[in-house]
């Protein structure tokens, strides 16, 4: 028998003429979660198993995704001051908060700013310091395909494929993700195929990737040393997209870390095998950390 969740609800907040949207679902101890890269407020992976344990999870759409104003990721001050304007409205004090790959700088910055409204920081597969940059070769085929101009025919045709050829197109996309040779992936991902799917088919970049790409470098070494939470970085050894140099960074810095790394397939360290321990160990830090 499948196990019904709470109905994700979705919000607009607006003030000073500007505008988050945002998603809660489940019910108990809030989380704040920033979504990835080409993502919004619609985001799943890794929430079923939070929600299982009994937590709220609130995910703003980041700037420039989704319905989300693109003028508060000016900076990623300006960017934080706004989510933490969202919390005063939602009458939250205090907050777990999870930073997912390209919106690790979001939650590195927010935990290091505002120490008093986080109780706990974890950071999957996230960027902590400088990481596409003009000089690589990813960076300029970025600039291409999810320039705000463009990505909206990027990802029209990337869903035609995608729903046609799924394993094909996520063949393809190995190579971004994962260190390990495609035969050897297969080995790891065994039903995830239709997730992954369903990622390509709700993925956007609006202005947002564009912003992602120009604030990665904004975070510093001091701004890591402020964080005073207990922080949890879960990091698979096989991702591409985001290497181990930044788990290790994060790591060498924030003072009450803990680095956990994952024998997953690649990036997205909520599916295949070993994931499993994705979730055990972020269930258990939570419910430390409470």
């Amino acid at each position: 028998m499948t196990k019904e969740y709470p109905k994700r609800e979705t919000y607009l907040y607006n003030e000073n003429k500007i505008q988050i949207e945002y998603s809660i679902i489940g019910t108990g101890e809030p989380i704040l979660l920033f979504h990835g890269g080409h993502s919004n407020c619609q985001e799943e992976f890794g929430y079923k198993e939070i929600l299982e344990n009994g937590y709220c999870i609130i995910t703003p759409s980041r700037a420039g995704y989704g319905e989300t104003s693109y003028i508060i990721g000016e900076t990623l001050q300006t960017a934080i001051q706004a989510y933490a304007k969202l919390l005063e409205h939602l009458q939250l004090d205090k907050v777990h908060v999870i930073a997912v790959s390209a919106g690790g700088p979001s939650g590195i910055f927010f935990a290091s700013c505002y120490p008093e409204r986080v109780k706990s920081l974890t950071l999957q597969s996230a960027v902590t310091k400088e990481w596409l940059t003009s000089k690589d070769k990813e960076y300029k085929v970025a600039k291409m395909l999810f320039h705000p101009s463009v990505e909206k025919y990027t990802w029209k045709v990337m869903n035609t494929f995608n729903t046609l050829f799924p394993r094909f197109i996520f063949k393809q996309m190995v190579p971004s993700f994962s260190t390990l040779p495609y035969t050897e992936v297969t080995t790891y991902i065994e039903e995830d195929i239709e997730m992954i799917r369903q990622m390509n088919s709700r993925q956007r970049s609006g202005r947002g990737f564009m912003l992602d790409l120009m604030q990665t470098g904004d975070i510093s070494n001091l701004d890591l040393q402020r964080i005073t939470c207990p922080t949890l970085i879960l990091h698979s050894k096989n991702d591409h997209a985001v290497q181990m140099e930044h788990p290790n960074h994060a790591h060498a810095y924030i003072p009450n870390s803990t680095l956990c790394i994952l024998d997953t397939w690649g990036h997205l360290i909520w599916l295949g095998k070993g994931s499993e321990k994705t979730h055990e160990e972020l269930i258990a830090f939570l419910k430390k950390s409470k």
